[in-house]
């Protein structure tokens, strides 16, 4: 069980902030950044949901990528411990399996692209590029945790060093931003599909490729 009854805390006044293992850091520690760029992309994704217009299958996949970032963000704040007395939240394969099948199904539904597309179109559309876009930061900022702290387990107990970061959840971000690219092109559909890319905003074609 979650209680939340009081939201300010002032314990955050000095610049540092508590982990999931209710270790203090630094607001500027790469692991924060990684999750808070992971949060942001669950709030970009509930504007998604919340402009209307997307069909039923997106409101639940998104909505279950919601709940899913949440636990990313909770793996990504609590370092690597071996064999913790209580296992937290991390981030498993089937989690991306799951989101790769996603990107499969929706990508059968659109058709190959010739072109570079701009994001538009739709509300909902728009509005799932912008977080594909943080979702993209979110991993970055994984990878930078992950180079930082390695993706190594610590011993649990007594003094130590601090634990890794779990690589999977900077996997799993990569394959989310390209599930929300793809779910993006598929809210374009009732508009007639993508809003394609001109070169030179129109004042030029497309390079050949096939010269």
């Amino acid at each position: 069980m979650v209680i939340l009854s009081r939201i300010y805390t002032r314990t955050g006044d000095d610049g540092s902030t508590a982990l999931g293992d209710f270790s203090r850091t630094s607001k500027n520690d790469p692991r924060l950044t990684a999750y808070a760029d992971t949060d942001e992309t669950g709030s970009c994704i509930g504007v998604a949901i919340a402009c209307g217009g997307l069909r039923d299958d997106l409101d639940t996949m998104l909505t279950r990528v919601q709940n899913e970032l949440f636990d990313v963000g909770a793996d990504l704040c609590t370092p690597l411990v071996a064999e913790p007395e209580f296992p937290p939240l991390r981030v498993k394969q089937p989690w991306i399996d799951d989101l790769e099948t996603d990107c499969d199904r929706l990508n059968g539904e659109v058709e190959t692209l010739r072109s570079f597309i701009l994001p538009g179109g739709t509300p909902g559309a728009a509005h799932l590029h912008v977080a594909r876009t943080v979702a993209r930061r979110a991993e970055r900022s994984a990878w930078a945790a992950i180079e930082a702290y390695g993706d190594a387990e610590v011993p649990a107990g007594g003094e130590r060093e601090i634990g890794g970061v779990n690589p999977l959840t900077a996997m799993y971000l990569n394959r989310l931003s390209d599930l929300l690219f793809l779910a993006a092109r598929v809210a374009n559909l009732q508009r007639g599909g993508d809003v394609l890319w001109q070169p030179g905003g129109g004042r030029e074609t497309a390079p050949d490729k096939e010269r």
